[in-house]
């Protein structure tokens, strides 16, 4: 499963990443040391994976993960990631992206795109059971009973 998803990349370089106008799951680590260009791995610095099947695919659901974490609203996670960390400009040196994209035609009734698109959550989920699986928990703001929103 790790060579599904690309090599961690600086946040601030996301939209570099490959295939990000598909749909697919994405994980966010946090980490002192820098894992940019490092093959993906299930660290315990992962903080928050999720998944997109809008119209806009990674590329536009990252962008609301940006924008909340700025101050604006539009991600429930990066709300809760902007609340531990409400300064925007020490969190985001040392923060990473993963995507794993599928692709596939989200505006599309083809039993092919729906089946994908039934995948990605699917997806979701099943990066939620490695994650528990290695560190005996969900990343950190994942966890909505333990990380507030305000």
């Amino acid at each position: 499963m790790n060579k599904e998803f690309s090599a961690w990349t600086k946040w601030q370089k996301r939209n570099s990443l490959n295939d990000i106008k598909f749909p697919g799951v994405y994980a966010i680590a946090l980490s002192e040391k820098d894992i940019s260009e490092k093959f993906f791995s299930w660290c315990s610095e992962i903080i928050y994976i999720g998944m997109t099947n809008a119209k806009g695919g990674l590329k536009s659901r990252l962008g609301q993960f940006e924008n909340t974490i700025i101050g604006k609203d539009g991600h429930g996670g990066a709300v809760r990631v902007r609340f531990k960390y409400p300064y925007y400009n020490k969190l985001v040196p040392n923060l990473y992206v993963s995507v794993c994209p599928h692709k596939c035609n989200v505006q599309s009734n083809n039993p092919i795109d729906l089946r994908i698109m039934g995948d990605v959550a699917k997806f979701e989920y099943e990066c939620f059971a490695i994650f528990v699986e290695n560190f005996g928990k969900l990343p950190e703001f994942n966890d909505k009973k333990l990380s507030p929103k305000k």
